[in-house]
């Protein structure tokens, strides 16, 4: 009997356009195990552990309002300045975290994913929570200055915009997430990339109304430009909701809500398609 021939065709089961989010929420439990191990990593052996978490933000608004607000003079918009450098800071602080901590995603879990397998995806996931936690413990203490100039009526919040408080924050940590994925991508290639990660978000704070509000530009092509920034919109939404300050500009939060999903999705298509291949450059 003349045997039929045959062959076996193995190839991986990845696709470029596949994003896997179904197998990354059956993973869901690995997340918060992965949240955990990000908070004890960070403040194992410190003295003060998460207390620095208070003081510093406390620190950076006490230099912020000394330098900008004192010496250089930019106005606030009537909110007492401490306030406002520390609701900036938490808000900016949070994105730039899971921009920056998922920028090493790949470098700085080499190890594990090398051994075991399981979604990758779910290691940035866990680092944007790990930075919403964060910044919910540095609202509590922008919460009590809140109160406490709220007594006085120096400052008037817009409790219904407070709704879109969360809408901010899922907003920002996708965007986060996604350039920072898109860097990690990168680097296990081009290492120097994550050397200019530090400096470029530096860089990005001064050119977002974080330490200065988005009236200071007045009606100028300045303001357009900051508009045109995709963390502009979303940073002032956040401020008009919790100071009762601030600019609500339609088109720029719909370019910066486009921006966000157009980035994300990249993001986690390249993100799928390196980490086949990454321990072989890592």
């Amino acid at each position: 009997m003349q045997s039929t021939p045959y062959h076996i065709h193995i190839s991986s089961k990845h696709s470029f356009f596949k994003l896997n989010l179904k197998e990354v929420w059956e993973y869901r439990d690995l997340i918060m195990l992965f949240t955990k191990r990000n908070f004890a990593v960070r403040y194992k052996q410190t003295i003060l552990g998460p207390a620095w978490l208070f003081i510093n933000p406390i620190i950076s608004s006490l230099i912020y309002t000394f330098i900008f607000g004192r010496i250089a003079g930019i106005g606030t918009d009537g909110v007492p300045q401490l306030l406002f450098y520390m609701t900036g800071n938490a808000i900016w602080n949070y994105f730039s975290s899971c921009l920056t901590r998922n920028a090493h995603t790949f470098t700085s879990n080499a190890g594990v994913f090398g051994k075991v397998y399981f979604p990758r995806l779910t290691t940035p996931i866990s680092n944007m929570f790990t930075s919403a936690i964060e910044f919910g413990i540095q609202m509590i203490l922008a919460m009590v200055f809140l109160l406490y100039y709220m007594y006085f009526g120096a400052v008037h919040p817009n409790w219904l915009a407070w709704l879109a408080v969360p809408a901010v924050l899922i907003h920002l940590g996708v965007m986060g997430l996604g350039f920072g994925i898109i860097i990690s991508s990168l680097t296990t290639k081009y290492r120097d990339l994550s050397i200019l990660v530090g400096f470029g978000v530096s860089l990005w704070m001064y050119i977002t109304p974080v330490v200065y509000p988005l009236s200071q530009a007045g009606d100028s092509i300045y303001k357009t430009w900051l508009l045109i920034n995709p963390v502009t919109a979303p940073i002032e939404l956040f401020r008009y909701a919790i100071l009762g300050q601030g600019s609500i500009v339609p088109w720029a939060l719909i370019w910066s809500a486009v921006f966000t999903l157009v980035v994300a999705v990249f993001g986690i298509m390249v993100f799928n398609k390196v980490e086949r291949t990454f321990m072989d450059t890592v």
